[in-house]
């Protein structure tokens, strides 16, 4: 079979069909014009290629009476995700847009369809937004894949995981990827699974499924019932829950008492723990704060104070300031600001940075509201203010 010879437009031979796309484009543009035609696309086709990255809500599904599942539609552009990961996620609430970090608790699904399970915090602005009022059908922002709180490969003959509250939603997305092979992974999984009560333990029935199906040992241990968890306890603490801890590669993920706890326990014993914190870790002692001017290149401005303990992301979003986020404990740089004046202290580590008037230059010294906090009075430019 031969075919004609098409007239070549540059060294590619896709020049013509470049050339009617092009065309065709600006007839479009012109069509639609004043609006530009990038809008128009984003509200029939939001998922295409090239687009903004977004996801479509496809089911919310509820968990217990202060979390929810998500099931999302995202674009063409999502890059896939390793079990573990987690995404920043972009909603709008009473019209501004917030970023907040959740963990994906599914792994590779046949409908490319990927979910976070989102648990309500008191006062939590997105997280209530997202159990209590989310719909299917609604366009959330996503930004691409992020974390290391992955399984090896190949993976070790056992595994201790344990999870405390809404740390069970990374642990989740792996058991689950683990559990829908074709070839189950040859594993000895044992789960130590901790929450305040029964009935706000997430995923409890699914976990308890996989734990009389011979897949996992399921340890649970709830508040109300066994009291608080001593990790040290020589009756009651981790070595009597999994006597062979010792051979098993340890993941935790929770709150930072019990990470605390694990990471003590684990390293006294010279063992080798892998966490997931959702805030960062912070110095138990703070400074005194200080005076917050939140300026903008708009001319605008808000003055408040603030505690040597809030950072200032939190400082300024309670002050109506519409601040840049992302993970919100120091991984991602999603909150960096110019600090314009005055100093700020790393709640991390209590590191102190200082910005002169005159001596640090047009941009300022860029710092990471998420985790510092005014340490004195202190000038931050941001982008604008609402």
């Amino acid at each position: 079979m031969t075919s004609a010879a098409l007239p070549r437009d540059g060294a590619t031979g896709r020049g013509p069909a470049r050339t009617l796309r092009q065309r065709l484009r600006g007839v479009a543009e012109a069509a639609v014009t004043p609006l530009d035609l990038d809008d128009v696309l984003d509200v029939f086709h939001p998922l295409r290629r090239g687009a903004d990255l977004r996801a479509r809500i496809v089911e919310v599904r509820p968990e217990t009476a202060e979390a929810a599942t998500l099931v999302l539609k995202p674009g063409r552009d999502w890059s896939g995700h390793v079990p573990g990961q987690y995404v920043r996620v972009g909603v709008d609430v009473d019209g501004v847009r917030l970023w907040r970090t959740y963990s994906l608790t599914h792994g590779t699904r046949p409908d490319r369809h990927i979910s976070i399970t989102v648990k309500a915090i008191p006062d939590g602005v997105v997280s209530n937004h997202l159990v209590h009022r989310a719909k299917p059908g609604q366009m959330i922002q996503l930004a691409q894949p992020e974390g290391d709180f992955v399984l090896p490969d190949p993976l070790p003959s056992r595994l201790l995981l344990v999870t405390g509250g809404s740390g069970i939603t990374p642990v989740i997305g792996m058991l689950r990827n683990l559990f829908s092979r074709r070839n189950p992974a040859d594993v000895d999984i044992v789960l130590l699974h901790v929450n305040a009560s029964a009935s706000s333990a997430i995923f409890r029935d699914e976990l308890r499924r996989h734990a009389a199906a011979g897949r996992l040992r399921l340890v649970e241990r709830f508040d109300d019932r066994d009291g608080l968890l001593d990790v040290e306890h020589p009756e009651h603490g981790l070595a009597a829950l999994v006597p062979d801890l010792d051979e098993r590669l340890a993941y935790g993920c929770g709150p930072a008492g019990l990470l605390d706890a694990l990471e003590a326990h684990h390293e006294s014993r010279g063992l080798t723990l892998h966490t997931e914190r959702f805030r960062p870790v912070v110095l138990g002692e703070t400074g005194e704060g200080g005076t917050v001017t939140f300026g903008s290149a708009d001319g605008e401005g808000v003055t408040v104070e603030a505690d040597g303990a809030t950072p200032l992301l939190d400082a300024g979003e309670s002050a109506g300031v519409l601040m840049p986020s992302g993970c919100r404990m120091g991984v991602c740089f999603g909150c960096v600001v110019p600090l314009r004046s005055g100093a700020v202290r790393d709640l991390r580590n209590g590191a102190v940075t200082v910005a002169v008037p005159g001596e640090t230059g047009p941009e300022g010294v860029p710092v990471q509201t998420c985790i510092n906090a005014a340490a004195g009075p202190c000038s931050l430019e941001i982008g604008a203010t609402r």
